[in-house]
């Protein structure tokens, strides 16, 4: 997505030190292609969920893939680069 980040994971770290570090080089390497000058590329917050059960993961992992057909970025899941979908049926 051009304005936010999905990451669905089961994380076997803290979760901060693996958000803090995926912004960090993002950031680093948006700044320089976009050569900006700015201090904060990223908000500083974040939002995070447990997940619960098998079918609650795959419910979070379909609104996911759905998320730029329903922005009107791709006609289909599988059509946005970036998704779990390219992997899967691209």
């Amino acid at each position: 997505m051009p304005n936010h980040v999905h990451i669905l994971i089961s994380p076997k770290i803290p979760l901060s030190r693996i958000t803090n570090g995926i912004k960090g080089v993002t950031s680093r390497r948006a700044k320089s292609i976009l050569a900006l000058q700015q201090k904060h590329f990223w908000q500083d917050e974040s939002f995070d969920h447990w997940v619960r059960s098998p079918e609650q993961f795959d419910t979070i992992r379909a609104y996911i893939e759905n998320n730029p057909v329903k922005a009107g970025l791709a006609a289909h899941p599988e059509d946005w680069p970036w998704s779990s979908c390219t992997a899967i049926f691209g």
